[in-house]
């Protein structure tokens, strides 16, 4: 069926309004959006399976480094960006504000693959040196210390966390909240972070490619230096080409008043734009209850899903201990997650459609409730089915590294689908100032102190419990992660009702 009237509800045919509901001179808008979207997923993508490659399968290092990079690093890192953020957003306009906030990374990026990595001997402390130091500290300085040893591989991982928030979660959906109306989201959204996942896809490819490199490089060569800069050039590029098409959309976009008919460009600074004293700001956003509903979201989740994945990781360090094999496997995990994200969007753009605001936000929480739970009793029952496995010419280990894929693949996917399009749209109705300043720190402090919240749990328990890893703490995390869920669930019921009263309020 063609294209009707639009807005009598009967505008698109059944399978059109499925699988592809917008207009065709809406497209000018969707594509460039959803190609920009595509190049920061990919760059997230890739150095987020990267960062995992460097501090698993460092020298003196292991799994059980990441929670004292997230509690003691990250969250810090993130808090001095939001305050620069928060400072130029008072000063620069939106479209600068994203060009200030991405060239930092794509230069670091880009310097660590062809300048630091190379010169690792010359910058680093002798792992003789490390080691002397970690035999003379006490038992709790043991990682601190392979973070400082390392140091250049824990800063690319601090930057490689903050860009998933800063790149993504900030200024990306913050843009989109800014020149998208309620009633468009519905549809525009889930075929941006369709069109996004594709490069989930590519990059689980190319990624595959570059880490299997050691199998075509002569011996003697350092092929895990040659795939960081294959990937590294990549991320530099793509990183380039987002910036230039935000200059486009603004240019040729939101001067076409079918798409934005609002008399100043988004963010615009302007003689006459009341600047808030940045401790004003602070006190306006901690101080919103539907802000901190949101931010217990986004906190929860960061929790919920790091106690999974630290487990899952320990294991797959203990498979793959080599960096390029490593590398290799979280491709190959990348591209299919992909294929299930995409999968799950097609599913959850309608459910959001159609359905109540609460109903596609409580699918995510129960979704990786269900999975997370399976993965922590498979994890605390392994010894019992060891026969059985070694039966099926399988191990334990081998076992748990899958389903531990597969349960961090299908969450991440309903996240995608569901959590953060859900997310987005209830910040649509707030006014400009809660966009940017409200949503920079329930993104990125929010954001990081959920990842940094799961972080200190383990990062506690390793302290205080003797000998410990991420096995003996099974037990504990499994307990938390239930009462986490709770709290999340709890939290989307409430919020719920919040989004469905503003937002009609604000289409009368």
């Amino acid at each position: 069926m063609a294209d009707i009237v639009q807005g009598n509800g009967q505008e698109f045919g059944r399978l059109r309004r499925i699988f592809f509901p917008l207009y065709v001179y809406e497209l000018k808008k969707a594509i460039p959006m959803g190609f920009m979207f595509f190049c920061i997923l990919f760059n997230y993508t890739c150095l987020r399976n990267i960062k995992d490659s460097l501090i698993v399968t460092g020298s003196g290092s292991d799994a059980e480094v990441i929670p004292f990079l997230k509690g003691s690093c990250v969250a810090p890192a993130a808090i001095v960006f939001i305050l620069i953020y928060t400072k130029a957003s008072n000063i620069l306009t939106n479209e600068h504000l994203f060009y200030a906030t991405l060239t930092p990374f794509i230069l670091f990026f880009g310097c660590f693959a062809f300048f630091i990595y190379p010169n690792f001997d010359v910058l680093h402390f002798s792992p003789e040196t490390i080691a002397s130091w970690r035999k003379a500290a006490p038992e709790c300085l043991k990682w601190p210390i392979a973070i400082i040893g390392n140091w250049s591989c824990s800063l690319f991982y601090i930057l490689a966390e903050i860009w998933g928030s800063a790149l993504l979660s900030l200024s990306f959906w913050q843009f989109a909240n800014q020149i998208t109306k309620t009633s468009e989201a519905k549809r525009m959204y889930a075929f941006f972070a369709f069109m996004a996942q594709m490069s989930v896809l590519l990059e689980g490819k190319v990624g595959e490619w570059c880490s299997d490199i050691s199998r075509k490089v002569p011996a003697g060569v350092d092929a895990w230096g040659i795939s960081l800069k294959y990937m590294m050039g990549i991320v530099v590029i793509l990183g380039i080409a987002a910036m230039c098409t935000y200059r486009w959309i603004y240019r040729h976009v939101l001067t076409d008043k079918r798409f934005y008919d609002k008399p100043e460009l988004p963010g615009n600074t302007g003689k006459n734009k009341k600047k808030i004293p940045l401790l004003q700001s602070f006190k306006i956003i901690f101080t919103s209850f539907y802000l901190g509903l949101i931010v217990a979201l986004v906190v929860c989740y960061g929790i919920s899903v790091n106690l999974v994945e630290g487990l899952w990781k320990k294991q797959l360090g203990m498979q793959y201990p080599n960096s390029n094999d490593y590398s290799t496997f979280m491709h190959q995990f990348t591209f299919y997650s992909g294929i299930a994200s995409m999968t799950v969007l097609i599913i959850g753009g309608n459910v959001i459609r159609l359905c109540r605001w609460f109903t596609a936000a409580i699918a995510t929480p129960v979704m990786l409730f269900l999975l997370g739970s399976s993965f922590f009793i498979f994890v605390l029952f392994r010894e019992h089915l060891t026969a059985f496995l070694l039966s099926l010419s399988t191990t334990p280990l081998f076992c748990a590294v899958i389903f531990g894929a597969l349960v961090v693949a299908i969450s991440k996917a309903v996240k995608y689908a569901l959590f953060d399009l859900t997310k987005e749209m209830a910040y649509i109705p707030l006014d400009e100032d809660m966009k940017v300043k409200g949503k920079a720190v329930v993104e990125v402090v929010g954001g990081r102190f959920g990842k940094a919240g799961g972080a200190w749990i383990q990062f506690l328990l390793l302290m205080f419990l003797p000998n410990a890893d991420f096995f003996t703490l099974a037990p504990y995390t499994f307990t938390i992660f239930v009462v986490i869920c709770a709290l999340w669930m709890f939290s989307v019921k409430v919020l719920s009702r919040r989004v469905e009263a503003i937002t009609t309020k604000s289409q009368q």
